[in-house]
């Protein structure tokens, strides 16, 4: 069946490149500022590169929401495949990733007067984007209309969570998204903060002293959440830290029984506002279709 519709995202969604060549995705680079240089993520900076810097730098790299001109050319590409387009952004809490997806939306009503360009708030990020986001690629891959496709990427966007452990506060605190007395206590006590993120609002749900307890609390949420004799969706993120990634990819394994799992970096745009060293997974239950 020919493809009716065609994805759009940016690059805060922490897609594994090969799902997004598998499924046709036109990904949007956001943009990381280190120093006097800007860098279009995943395109002029890896994970690896960024990481390796930002332990060098002396100031917190700074990030920076996608032109409406880098959205209207990604439109152009998806539009030589199909004449619907949906394009998927983080939460517009966030940044103006949305907006930006918003008003290239208007130029192309004159641009590409011949496509059809929806564009949704997905109200999450990260990887948990990125399931929002696979879940509507799998539909459109399928041939389904434009208005299914929005229905799938909506319904997977409620049942979606993400929940993650920070290595450090240091990054937070500078950034000025958590108090300094917090980043002290944390420090002092060698805690390790798991975040959930949740209709665009990152908050605190519990601590461990380390990694491997973290680990063991994020499985342990999860079951709770996790709907019993339906397909699980699950992917594992980590800001440089891949072989926490793949323990907890393999507790995930041994303990679910996952219609979809696989390991994801966090790429640049993200984890300049979270520093090295997070683990995190973002999953949900239920079937994209």
């Amino acid at each position: 069946m020919a493809q009716r519709v065609a994805i759009v995202t940016d690059s805060s969604a922490c897609i594994p490149k090969e799902l997004t060549e598998k499924y046709g995705i036109e990904l949007v680079p956001m943009n990381v500022i280190l120093g006097d240089k800007t860098y279009r993520d995943g395109i002029d900076i890896s994970p690896t590169e960024f990481y390796t810097l930002i332990r060098q730098a002396k100031e917190l790299p700074t990030t920076a929401h996608s032109s409406p001109g880098t959205h209207l050319e990604a439109y152009r590409r998806a539009s030589l495949r199909a004449a619907n387009i949906l394009c998927i952004t983080h939460s517009s809490r966030f940044s103006g990733q949305f907006n930006s997806a918003r008003v290239a939306m208007e130029i192309a009503k004159t641009a590409l007067p011949d496509v059809v360009i929806e564009v949704l708030d997905c109200g999450t990020a990260a990887a948990a984007q990125g399931l929002v986001v696979l879940a509507a690629a799998k539909a459109a891959t399928s041939g389904q209309s434009l208005t299914r496709v929005v229905e799938t990427a909506k319904s997977v966007a409620r049942q979606v969570s993400l929940l993650a452990m920070v290595d450090t506060l240091h990054y937070l605190v500078k950034g000025g998204h958590v108090p300094k007395a917090a980043a002290l206590a944390s420090s002092l006590l060698r805690i390790k903060p798991i975040f959930t993120l949740n209709e665009g609002d990152a908050r605190p749900v519990t601590n461990a002293r380390t990694t491997l307890g973290a680990i063991k609390r994020i499985i342990k949420l999860m079951g709770q959440k996790v709907v019993k004799g339906q397909p699980l969706h699950v992917a594992v993120m980590h800001a440089d830290a891949l072989n926490e990634a793949i323990v907890l990819r393999n507790r995930i394994s041994s303990q679910f029984d996952c219609v979809e799992l696989f390991i994801t970096e966090f790429t640049p745009v993200m984890g300049a506002h979270i520093g090295p060293g997070l683990v995190g997974i973002a999953f949900y239950s239920g079937d994209w279709r």
